[in-house]
């Protein structure tokens, strides 16, 4: 991301609390964008664009937010909020099933409960990806692979889900502010590592 600028005469805040506010409208936009469900993977790819749009000099507001997930919500986006919603209803019924006293439940869980964590890690990857404002395949593998070859951008992912999950539960009125931080570590996860890999 490009150096912040400094503070302009009769400026109350400086540019840093300025992208925090808007951090916050977003991730209240976000929220509003994902209650449909369907929407979720195309509302955060959005906040996600929204905000790497600050290194480039674009502002980052809830206008432009709408303005842009407007223009998105194509068959594709809606397919994706399927499958990840698919993904989510299944897991949650294997770790149903598996308390339930089945043999081998407790492995099954640990096991279930793995892959679970993998695949939204991939998916958060994959709504960071640039690539994903267009074509969520390409977005996907990428993601996959940075998963992979990227474990502290992923231990980061981690923290910064357990944290807004964290928040949300501790003062549940914060999860509809949640996305915007959520988005933003994701950002600027995928802009570290775009930086390591253009040097």
């Amino acid at each position: 991301m490009s150096q912040p600028r400094t503070r302009e005469p009769g400026e109350l805040f400086g540019p840093r609390m300025t992208l925090f506010a808007d951090m916050l409208s977003v991730g209240l936009a976000t929220a509003v964008a994902c209650l449909p469900l369907l929407t979720a993977p195309a509302a955060l790819s959005t906040a996600c664009a929204v905000l790497r749009g600050v290194g480039e000099d674009r502002p980052a507001t809830a206008g432009r937010y709408a303005a842009l997930l407007r223009r998105r919500l194509r068959r594709a986006d809606l397919a994706a909020g399927a499958l990840t919603l698919a993904v989510l209803l299944l897991s949650a019924a294997d770790l149903a099933l598996a308390r339930a006293g089945l043999p081998g439940g407790p492995l099954f869980t640990v096991a279930a409960s793995a892959i679970t964590a993998g695949a939204c890690l991939v998916g958060l990857r994959t709504c960071a990806r640039p690539e994903s404002l267009t074509e969520w395949a390409t977005a996907l593998r990428a993601a996959a692979r940075d998963t992979v070859h990227d474990p502290g951008g992923t231990g980061l992912i981690l923290l910064a889900l357990a944290t807004a999950a964290a928040g949300a539960w501790a003062l549940p009125p914060l999860a509809f502010l949640t996305p915007g931080p959520l988005a933003l570590a994701l950002t600027a996860v995928d802009v570290r590592l775009a930086g390591r890999r253009h040097r």
